[in-house]
């Protein structure tokens, strides 16, 4: 979840595909292009590990607020929030909207199917990476199998580092799907150059 530059490289958000409770919703789906986060809204909404998660869990099928509290293990009331600051932000939609005992209740979905973060648009604020990778660890820690983590660190030049990105990035994005019912796997890559001074 177009090739960036090495300072300006995105972050993308691969689907996860939690079934919302009840009944199969409509065949809503995030549309099919990339969202640049660009606004201080955006990178605030992107700046909190449970924010980042409900992005994760809404990548394919819509989803409740019940369902996304029983998938993270949160509180309504506080997925409900996080939500609202998502929808508000531009990331997140309201899809459908259904009569249940006591009033109404919503079906969430991201806008898009892949999000870009990039770091010089944030410029410092090191915030929507952080937060996502503390998503991602968290993730991890719940995997039902062992993940496969690798970090190396490469001299390369510019053009070698430009390369590599391109290439990652089209591995990632060409990868094929299995059908639904599936277990949905979560894809991080990651392409970066050490600040200076911590190459030893």
């Amino acid at each position: 979840m177009d090739d960036q530059q090495r300072e300006d490289r995105p972050q993308e958000h691969e689907p996860h595909d939690p079934q919302p409770e009840g009944h199969q919703p409509e065949d809503h789906q995030p549309e099919d292009h990339e969202l640049t986060i660009e606004s201080p809204q955006q990178y605030k909404a992107l700046s909190h590990p449970l924010r980042q998660r409900l992005l994760l869990a809404l990548g394919g099928h819509p989803a409740t607020v019940g369902r996304l509290a029983a998938l993270l293990d949160s509180r309504k009331g506080t997925v409900a929030h996080h939500l609202k600051v998502l929808q508000e932000a531009g990331v997140v939609r309201i899809v459908e909207t259904r009569k249940v005992r006591g009033g109404s209740e919503h079906l969430y979905q991201r806008t898009t199917r892949r999000i870009s973060v990039t770091e010089r648009g944030a410029g410092r604020d090191a915030g929507p990476t952080t937060a996502l990778l503390k998503a991602v660890a968290e993730e991890c820690a719940d995997a039902p199998q062992e993940p496969v983590l690798v970090l190396r660190h490469l001299r390369l030049t510019a053009d070698q580092a430009a390369r590599l990105g391109t290439t990652l990035q089209a591995l990632v994005a060409e990868a094929a799907e299995a059908p639904p019912g599936e277990p949905v796997h979560g894809v991080l890559v990651a392409l970066y150059e050490q600040a200076a001074g911590r190459d030893g």
